[in-house]
C-alpha cells in the first residue's frame, strides 16, 4: 500500500540481507551498511548454531531464514490474490484498522517492517534494523514478525529505532476466542488453505507452513508480555474477527 506523500515511510523486507536492491538505492545508504545520514548500521556475522521451529518442523536457526526465504519466493506472484481467497478479503479490512490506529500525520517517519512496498525498500536483517537510534515515530509489522527467528530481538530492534514517544503496531495472526469458532476454523485452515494454495499458487508445502506457522505464534497475552520485555509501556491488543488476528500496540517512554 503506497503511503501520502506526506508521509516519510521505509518499507523493511526482513528476509536477512545485508544489503540494498540496486534499483532502489537510497542516499548515504550503501551495501555494505556504513554509517551516514540515514544510520545504517553494519550486520553482525555472528549466528548461534541452537534449533528453533519452522511451522512444525525443527531445524536450526540458521536454517531458518532460508527456508521462510523461500517460502515467500515461491509464493510471491499469488500473494495478494491468495490473501484475498483465503480471507475472503478481509485482510484488507485488518490493514486498514491498522492504519486507522495509526494516525499518521504530516512528516510523520515510519517503518514499515517486513512489508515490501513503500517510498523507500530497504533490504535486511529486521533482528539488526540498519538504522540509528531514536529515528522513526511509528513502527509497523503486518503479518511478519511470526516469521522472525528470534521474535525477543525483532522487538528490541524495534523499540531501538524508535524515539522517544515512538508506537509500536503489530498485526499477526493470534489465537481464536471463540471454542466453534476455534474448531471451524482448524478444518478450515488445515483442510482448505493448504488445497487453494496448490490450486492457485501451484504450492502446497508454503501454505502449510503458512498455518503451522500461526499455531507456534505466542498466544495474546504471551505476545503482550514479549513487547514490554522488549522495553514498550501501554501496551494493548484488539482482537479481529474472533482473535484470528490481533493488533498489539506499545510505545516507547
Amino acid at each position: 500500500m503506497a503511503a501520502p506523500r506526506s508521509w516519510v515511510l521505509w518499507s523493511f523486507c526482513c528476509r536477512g540481507w545485508s544489503r540494498v536492491l540496486p534499483s532502489c538505492r537510497l542516499p548515504g545508504l550503501r551495501s555494505s551498511w556504513p554509517r551516514g545520514p540515514l544510520g545504517a548500521r553494519p550486520l553482525s556475522q555472528e549466528k548461534r548454531a541452537t534449533e528453533t521451529h519452522f511451522g512444525f518442523e525443527t531445524v536450526s536457526e540458521e536454517e531458518k531464514g532460508g527456508k521462510v526465504y523461500q517460502v515467500f519466493e515461491s509464493v510471491a506472484k499469488k500473494y495478494d490474490v491468495m490473501n484475498d481467497m483465503m480471507s475472503l478479503g478481509i485482510h484488507r479490512v485488518w490493514k486498514d484498522l491498522l492504519l486507522w490506529k495509526m494516525r499518521p500525520f504530516p512528516g510523520t517517519q515510519l517503518l514499515d517492517v517486513a512489508g515490501g512496498t513503500g517510498l523507500a525498500w530497504v533490504l535486511g536483517d529486521a533482528e539488526e534494523l540498519p538504522f540509528d537510534d531514536d529515528k522513526f515515530d511509528v513502527y509497523t509489522i503486518a503479518f511478519g514478525i511470526r516469521n522472525v527467528t528470534h521474535i525477543d530481538r525483532a522487538l528490541q530492534e524495534a523499540h531501538r529505532v524508535l524515539k522517544p514517544g515512538g508506537r509500536f503496531l503489530c498485526l499477526e495472526f493470534s489465537q481464536v476466542n471463540n471454542p466453534l469458532v476455534s474448531r471451524l476454523y482448524d478444518v478450515y485452515s488445515f483442510q482448505v488453505i493448504p488445497v487453494l494454495g496448490e490450486v492457485i499458487a501451484g504450492d502446497w508445502k508454503s501454505y502449510q507452513y503458512l498455518v503451522e506457522s500461526i499455531r507456534q505464534f505466542p498466544s495474546q497475552e504471551e505476545f503482550k508480555e514479549m513487547i514490554e520485555d522488549a522495553g514498550f509501556q501501554k501496551v494493548t491488543y484488539e482482537n479481529l474477527t474472533s482473535g484470528i488476528v490481533a493488533i498489539h500496540s506499545g510505545f516507547k517512554l
